[in-house]
């Protein structure tokens, strides 16, 4: 019981931190929005005295009972409650913080599973963890490009998810972070932080979420949980192709994808799900059709039966 409730008030300590992370970053944009507000109020004065110099003086004084109304009505409107600021500060948080701020704690999660796995591994765990790792990379080297996005293997997420599959979420989550930073040395090139962690260490962690499927009889089960797997790696290179298409919109740069001949000019979002779905979508397919073939004899190999 004291391990569960260190670990808990680890967990929302973490998050205290974390929130007053996101509203400093904020900050900045509060005082940015604060500043264009004086500036267009003292625009809107400006305008309503050359307007008030052209009434006569009985619409002056209906201008100015309507106008003492009004700030009456401010002053009723005035001493926001601290959840009201709250919710202000938050919804003029930048997206990029909302992202940064989810990837810490999906980030958390998955090393607390890796973490809380370790006893459980054992000599044909880590047999098979790298003969699953070793053939996914391989695999990785055989590609299809895509035009304007990446490139199609022939199942090479496949390996890690029967892995996981068999063994679980917490082996799945080691195998897949370790194919992750495989992917990274394979081609080392990053543009932020945000995007390092997300598009290598949480993407490819998130192949361990096959392990939903570990010790269901439901043949279902291996496939849903495949297709959970793939497409929550996808979600999350989508989130790091907006904060990267985000910073590109600032620098004036053109967010453009060639599609049957034809270049179409996306905003951030359907930029990244445009780019990440054309060569993640078929990849889950291939994964989910290679799976129905060949899973059964591989599962058995694995569990030694």
């Amino acid at each position: 019981m004291k391990n569960w409730f260190g670990k808990v008030l680890a967990v929302v300590c973490v998050a205290m931190m974390l929130v007053m992370a996101v509203s400093a970053l904020a900050e900045e944009q509060t005082v940015h929005t604060g500043t264009e507000t004086v500036q267009e109020e003292a625009c809107a004065g400006e305008k309503n005295e050359a307007a008030s110099e052209a009434l006569t003086g009985t619409d002056q004084e209906k201008v100015k009972q309507d106008s003492e109304s009004e700030e009456g009505e401010a002053q009723t409107n005035k001493s926001p409650t601290w959840l009201s600021k709250l919710v202000k500060r938050l919804g003029e948080t930048k997206t990029e913080a909302w992202i940064a701020f989810g990837t810490l704690i999906a980030l958390f999660l998955v090393l607390r599973f890796a973490i809380g796995s370790a006893k459980k591994w054992n000599a044909n765990m880590v047999s098979y963890g790298a003969l699953s790792i070793a053939l996914a990379f391989i695999l990785s080297y055989i590609r299809l490009p895509v035009s304007w996005s990446g490139s199609i293997t022939p199942g090479s997420m496949l390996p890690v998810m029967f892995f996981a599959a068999v063994y679980g979420m917490g082996p799945g989550f080691v195998a897949g972070l370790a194919y992750g930073l495989l992917q990274f040395l394979q081609k080392p090139e990053f543009l932020t932080g945000w995007q390092f962690i997300l598009d290598y260490l949480l993407a490819f962690s998130a192949l361990g979420l096959a392990g939903l499927a570990k010790d269901r009889k439901q043949k279902s089960a291996l496939y849903i949980s495949i297709t959970i797997a793939s497409l929550t790696r996808m979600l999350c290179a989508i989130l790091a192709g907006v904060m990267w298409a985000f910073d590109s919109v600032r620098q004036g740069w053109a967010l453009e994808i060639e599609l049957f001949g034809t270049t179409h000019t996306f905003s951030p979002w359907p930029y990244s799900i445009v780019y990440n779905a054309l060569y993640m979508i078929p990849e889950t397919i291939i994964c989910v059709v290679l799976a129905a073939l060949i899973a059964k004899p591989v599962i058995r190999i694995m569990k030694g039966k």
